[in-house]
């Protein structure tokens, strides 16, 4: 399906990254990272990293790209940034034989087939029982999620909008920061608080319940910094309760592919906040879900830990195009 050399991006909100799979195989390698708003268009970015690249970028003859996105249509827009991504356009700036768009999940859940453990740290006793569907996700600038479930002798990629679903509060304290929370849309979904974004506005909520004052959010990343620091008891139960609305979204998630084989938590906030997952009630929310408890007990849970797990998963699907069936926009030159 792909000629070689295969350009590979992984293409969020925030961020582009870039790299090359010289040949069938081989390990990607990469290029650069550039800034979704350094540049008018994904052509330019990638032109931008195939200078960067210098020798280590021979001339792409494909493509497969990854977009923070639905892929619907000749051109996709992204959802939390001004680019719209479209194969043939790319394929034509870059004289490409092929060029293939996917949702940016896809390729973290091809990765997690052949993940290695040592990419991996569990949240949880449970050890990974082969054989079954596999759930992967992640909050980072938005929220994404997919699933990998066998089907006959190739591996199905079911990519999701989950973190466009409706989310409620569970328990007395959750109703009054519901309360208090800054909706999107006049909407409170998964994405709203489990995100970057969302990480601000639980903090922001939280100091509203405890104080009786409004508070103004403050950068995701210095809640992260003072709750790990315990220098703000605020970011302290911001964190708490984030992630405990992650491993209720993970059981859900779990319960509707059946993922008995592992949920792969990746995105770019889980890593940070290890200790957090491992030591909060996230399990504990995760397996609460009554009828099905024994059986959540037994689903583990872990966190990806490797950098840009998606290009483990884009070279995967360069590779071993056959052995996956997913859903995305395709394009090719005509004979």
């Amino acid at each position: 399906m792909f000629e070689f050399p295969v350009l590979i991006g992984d293409i969020g909100g925030t961020n582009a990254r870039f790299a090359i799979v010289a040949e069938k195989g081989a390990k990607p390698t990469l290029l650069s990272h550039e800034a979704t708003a350094d540049h008018p268009d994904p052509s330019s970015a990638i032109r931008s990293s195939l200078q960067k690249g210098g020798d280590r970028a021979p001339p792409p003859r494909s493509a497969i790209l990854a977009i923070a996105g639905r892929v619907d249509g000749p051109e996709v827009q992204l959802t939390n940034a001004h680019w719209k991504v479209g194969g043939e356009r790319i394929a034509g700036d870059f004289d490409l034989t092929t060029a293939v768009v996917v949702n940016d999940y896809v390729p973290v859940a091809a990765g997690a087939a052949e993940i290695e453990p040592h990419d991996l740290t569990s949240v949880g006793p449970c050890p990974p029982i082969p054989g079954g569907a596999r759930v992967v996700l992640g909050p980072g600038t938005g929220f994404g999620a997919a699933a990998l479930v066998p089907y006959s002798a190739h591996l199905a990629i079911i990519s999701t909008e989950a973190g466009h679903t409706d989310i409620g509060p569970a328990d007395a304290f959750e109703e009054k920061v519901w309360h208090a929370l800054e909706r999107v849309e006049d909407r409170i979904t998964v994405e709203t608080v489990l995100s970057g974004p969302g990480l601000a506005r639980l903090h922001a909520a939280v100091a509203h319940v405890r104080t009786g004052q409004p508070h103004d959010k403050i950068d995701p990343a210095a809640v992260t910094e003072a709750g790990l620091a315990a220098s703000d008891p605020h970011a302290v139960e911001a964190l708490g309760l984030f992630a405990r609305l992650l491993g209720r979204v993970c059981g859900d998630l779990a319960l509707t592919f059946l993922a008995t084989s592992g949920v792969y938590i990746g995105g770019g906030i889980a890593p940070r906040i290890v200790k957090v997952l491992q030591e909060s009630g996230f399990r504990q929310a995760f397996e609460k879900k009554a009828p099905f408890v024994g059986m959540m007990k037994q689903i583990p849970t872990s966190v990806i830990t490797v950098h840009d797990p998606a290009f483990n998963g884009l070279a995967a699907l360069a590779s071993e195009g056959r052995k996956f069936v997913y859903h995305g926009q395709v394009w090719h030159r005509p004979e």
